[in-house]
């Protein structure tokens, strides 16, 4: 696979970036992906959404009355907010010029968990999402600080039922545990104190507040400091700790390259981080940048928005519906704002499973056959044999001034990682060493090709 197209994949949804990373180099790219703007405007989705706390007041006199259509009704119209939320966030996806940010973005969302599930205000879900898209590339301790008073990560992990003298440790033991410093790199005293801390930090007007009636404001010891500590003091501390830098670096390093990154990389990028206090802006670029030189392509499992993004972009399909894209993702495992668990989606061979690769195949199916992309098309049936390509709207980019061997080595060059001499065979019995590029049906003939390509286990792979 070609260098430029691979990391236009791993920096991005599809390779439309490639010739830009080639015309700009990787530096210069990156300096443009960190000078993105994240959007500030509140979409139009949310406008007759809960906001406040007397608008929540007032949903929860319409939930103690006697009326089970009208709290139908209510679930049923935030429910549908949902939807839109996860088709405006694919949209964006799918057209940011520079999608770095998107990228690292859905990062911190799997990384800082918080469902609509469990917080079930559509609201509290955005304003969490604004945080991380506009930290995304900020610094790591100012960001948890952030999410650690988010309204979404109070309700999520249940610290809104913490209160001085009746604890609940959910968020204080997540924070240590899947957030900062993970397992074996804290004590049981520590979670308990960090839930006295915690004590009392609820829902508030624009971010978690404190209620005094609530906390605790006695001293307490935390990793051996003593203090009246609270949410703040808490994240300063830890990140005072020895392994604060390797959890993150080895989720970073997970997410855009190596589904098993080795340990020595771990901490070699752990300890450069440490030394920029933290910043993720100097650390991503210090990853990119020395992985780019090393061969390395193959190494990680396409998550399925990078598949069907990828594919949809190859296939110049551009008017597709968002929530059918959304609604495919989920029935792949990846369901935007509602990860299974606070762990969220485990990646790696997770996105490889023999039901999760049939449905990708269907999909290729479906794509190159030219039809519409919506949730009625996404189950296989008859006319998806992949035997019948192109009725309309599915087109790709070849070199239509080349013979088959040609045309093949453009498609792998694009498409995959590696291919052995058995593959290249099947390839040139689709498309044969007589292959007019200037037929009626030249195009047709390609897309099969295509489509034997993007069911290979090595496209799975970038």
């Amino acid at each position: 696979m070609d260098n430029n197209i691979l990391w236009s994949l791993r920096l991005g949804f599809s390779s439309k970036e490639a010739q830009v990373i080639s015309d700009l180099g990787l530096k210069k790219f990156l300096e443009r992906s960190f000078e993105s703007k994240p959007q500030t405007k509140s979409p139009d989705f949310l406008e007759d959404s809960p906001k406040t706390i007397e608008d929540f007041k007032q949903i929860r006199m319409q939930y103690k009355e006697n009326n089970t259509e009208a709290r139908k009704q209510l679930r049923i119209t935030e429910a549908k907010v949902s939807q839109d939320m996860k088709a405006w966030w694919i949209d964006k996806m799918r057209t940011d010029e520079f999608p770095l940010r998107e990228k690292m973005t859905c990062f911190w969302h799997n990384h800082f968990v918080a469902t609509f599930q469990k917080v079930k205000v559509n609201y509290y879900i955005y304003q969490h999402h604004q945080i991380l898209e506009e930290n995304a590339f900020g610094n790591f301790k100012e960001l948890t600080k952030k999410i650690l008073k988010s309204n979404a990560m109070v309700r999520y992990l249940d610290n809104t039922d913490n209160k001085r003298g009746k604890n609940n440790e959910n968020l204080s033991r997540e924070l240590l545990e899947l957030f900062t410093l993970g397992i074996g790199n804290y004590t049981e005293n520590d979670i308990k104190n960090g839930a006295k801390a915690l004590a009392g930090l609820g829902i508030g007007q624009d971010g978690a507040q404190y209620r005094r009636a609530l906390e605790d404001n006695d001293s307490k010891t935390y990793f051996g400091k003593t203090g009246n500590f609270k949410c703040d003091d808490l994240v300063d501390i830890i990140f005072e700790q020895k392994e604060i830098p390797y959890l993150l670096t080895r989720k970073i390093l997970g997410w855009f390259i190596y589904d098993t990154p080795k340990d020595e990389l771990v901490r070699y990028y752990g300890d450069y981080f440490r030394e920029m206090n933290f910043e993720i802006k100097p650390l991503l670029t210090k990853i990119f940048k020395e992985e780019y030189s090393k061969n390395n392509a193959g190494s990680k499992i396409k998550n399925p928005l990078e598949y069907i993004l990828q594919l949809m972009s190859e296939l110049h399909i551009d008017n597709s519906n968002s929530k059918a894209v959304a609604f495919f993702i989920k029935e792949q495992g990846m369901d935007l704002f509602n990860q299974p668990n606070v762990k969220g989606w485990v990646g790696g061979n997770s996105w490889l499973t023999s039901q999760v690769y049939l449905q990708r195949n269907n999909m290729a199916d479906l794509l190159c056959s030219g039809r519409g992309l919506n949730r009625k098309n996404l189950k296989p049936n008859e006319e998806m044999t992949g035997k019948s390509f192109n009725k309309k709207g599915a087109t790709i980019d070849w070199d239509n001034n080349g013979n088959n061997k040609k045309i093949i080595a453009e498609l792998k060059d694009r498409l995959l990682c590696e291919a052995d001499a058995a593959s290249q065979k099947d390839f040139e019995t689709i498309i044969k060493y007589d292959f007019n590029p200037k037929a009626e049906n030249a195009n047709q003939v390609v897309l099969r090709l295509f489509n034997a390509m993007v069911k290979m286990p090595e496209y799975q792979l970038i």
